[in-house]
């Protein structure tokens, strides 16, 4: 391959995984109806899809619609379209409209003071790479969060960045309705 080729990254089938990463899949497959790309693509390693798996469904101080604020700025940030599509559509599963996905994407959220702090902090700590400003931290903390709460939040962002990262550096296919470009 000259250094003018772009090398393509294929998503795994079950028959092309191990027998263990076989047995995921049908888990995933009766739990969601599909298996999602990213996760197929982590099954091209033996222990990653589980591993990934046991860190995404760990429990958290965090409600499921705070951890989207946390997915849907991460995802923005990190300039992942896969992240971004997957989480606008969790989003919406979650409560959350179009407009209100759109402003967290850009780090705010003014239709709720505490996920506003949430996602100010959010952006400041990824934009930073955890040197999240002194006035954020206070609004994190102003808004009713605590530390236990941080600890979380990097836990998330930390998941995020993983998914991010293995999505820009292979550009598999998007399997879910694209996110509206911001």
């Amino acid at each position: 391959m000259s250094t003018s080729e772009k090398r393509t990254f294929s998503v795994p089938t079950r028959a092309e995984v191990s027998v263990n990463n076989q047995g995921i899949f049908d888990n995933l497959q009766k739990g969601l109806g599909f298996i999602p790309n990213l996760y197929a693509y982590y099954a091209k390693n033996e222990t990653a899809l589980g591993d990934y798996l046991t860190l995404q469904n760990r429990k958290s101080t965090l409600k499921a619609k705070e951890r989207e604020v946390i997915n849907l700025v991460a995802s923005q940030i990190n300039g992942c379209l896969y992240c971004q599509s997957a989480h606008t559509a969790l989003g919406k599963m979650n409560g959350f409209t179009d407009e209100q996905i759109l402003s967290i994407r850009k780090g705010s959220a003014s239709f709720d003071s505490k996920l506003d702090a949430l996602a100010k902090f959010t952006a400041s700590a990824v934009e930073n790479r955890g040197k999240a400003t002194e006035e954020s931290k206070l609004a994190f903390f102003t808004a009713g969060y605590d530390e236990a709460n941080m600890i979380d939040v990097v836990m998330v962002i930390g998941d995020k960045i993983m998914s991010n990262y293995l999505h820009n550096l292979t550009g598999f296919e998007i399997d879910f309705p694209l996110a509206q470009q911001l």
